[in-house]
């Protein structure tokens, strides 16, 4: 039999695996963490135990100097976590991904660089036209921490503060109705023989679940208030007790403020809060009541409502106590702290493996609804709508 010549060896014509270019995926995170400037802000997005992960992922952290003393964090811990501990403001802001947990003042706004991408929070109430107006001049996206959702289509950030603001905000009207604090003097729990305090809520969302939660632990009289009769039933199922509940009827609230000793405004809006509550129903409160107002960077459920300090944390008007700091779940830096950067760890490890912010918007919806602004295009539009800015559906830029 004659021999066929072939330039091949025998492995050469044996099926071989076929090499395709594959795209890596993982990509580098250069982050920023600015100290909080908000007035008595004491929470930082990372800890050093998730900035050593991110680390060891690749990523490079760099941190201004005391930005996590607020929350018991030192320099100290940080560098050994393996961040860069930054003195200059201006180069922690010059980072192309900052990441705060209230929006920047508007002179911070300056030390940004175009084309960077901010994620913090926005609380809308504290700001004005011309700090969107700054963003959208350099081209910046902007991610607004509290309008991010899951794959359930619930904020992840939004709930896991709002655990901590309800539960706060029973204890804060605990201590507020004590007659030192010019209160009405009553205990919040009551005891054997007297009457306990009577606490409605405005807001059957998880604020005001977890203030009900509080409130009842403490054995206070509560009834809860929403315009969702699906909310008020989830809400008894969740705490396993039929609470009386109502629906946002103006008489039904008048008649409930006429007799609580507290008044919780819970009312969860996507942007601005809902308000339900008039100076003339606040007028009809007992005198020493409490209103303490857990939604006012977006607005207050109650019209007579103002945003107050930490320091200064209250304000009366027509004899009622008006609780109305914007950042209440900073009274517990830490443990705050702590909770989001447990969100935040888990989110930028996976947006680095999906390649960066600019692929995962493509198909990630919850990503898409936390943005506000994108390359300078304001596409939230209760904000937009609020501001008077242009808005610009944020679909009109996806590939």
């Amino acid at each position: 039999m004659s021999k066929v010549f072939t330039p091949f060896s025998k492995e050469d014509l044996m099926p071989q695996e076929e090499m395709l270019e594959v795209e890596s995926k993982q990509g580098k995170l250069s982050i920023g963490i600015p100290k909080e400037t908000h007035y008595q802000e004491k929470r930082v997005p990372l800890t050093p135990d998730a900035v050593e992960v991110l680390v060891k992922n690749g990523h490079e952290i760099t941190i201004e100097s005391n930005a996590g003393e607020g929350s018991q964090f030192t320099d100290s811990q940080y560098s050994e976590a393996g961040a860069m501990i930054e003195y200059d403001t201006r180069k922690v802001f010059a980072k192309p991904v900052v990441i705060k947990i209230a929006p920047p003042k508007e002179e911070e706004l300056d030390y940004i660089q175009p084309n960077s991408l901010l994620i913090s929070g926005v609380m809308p109430n504290t700001l004005k036209k011309s700090y969107f107006d700054k963003l959208s001049k350099k081209k910046i996206t902007a991610i607004g921490t509290e309008y991010l959702q899951d794959d359930h289509g619930t904020n992840p950030i939004v709930r896991l503060v709002s655990e901590i603001t309800g539960t706060s905000a029973a204890l804060i009207a605990g201590e507020l109705l004590a007659t030192s604090n010019n209160g009405n003097g009553v205990m919040l729990g009551g005891i054997a023989g007297v009457r306990p305090a009577e606490v409605m809520i405005l807001g059957a969302g998880t604020i005001g679940e977890y203030a009900a939660r509080a409130a009842l632990g403490l054995g206070a009289s509560v009834r809860v208030f929403d315009s969702s009769i699906t909310k008020l039933r989830q809400l008894q199922v969740d705490l396993n007790q039929r609470i009386p509940t109502s629906t946002l009827d103006p008489k039904e609230i008048t008649k409930a403020l006429m007799r609580c000793d507290v008044a919780v405004g819970a009312m969860e809006g996507s942007c601005r809060t809902p308000n339900v509550v008039t100076e003339e129903m606040v007028l009809k409160m007992k005198s020493g009541a409490v209103i303490i107002e857990t939604c006012i960077a977006n607005g207050g459920c109650f019209e007579t409502s103002e945003i107050t300090t930490h320091e200064s944390p209250t304000v009366i008007k027509h004899d009622i106590i008006h609780y109305g700091v914007a950042n209440i779940a900073s009274r517990y830096a830490r443990t705050t702290s702590k909770a989001l950067s447990n969100f935040f760890i888990e989110y930028l490890i996976q947006v680095a493996k999906d390649g960066g912010f600019e692929k995962l918007i493509q198909y990630n919806r919850g990503l898409q609804k936390g943005i506000y602004l994108f390359k300078g295009r304001h596409t939230n539009k209760e904000l937009a709508d609020w501001f008077g800015l242009h808005y610009t559906d944020l679909n009109l830029f996806m590939i």
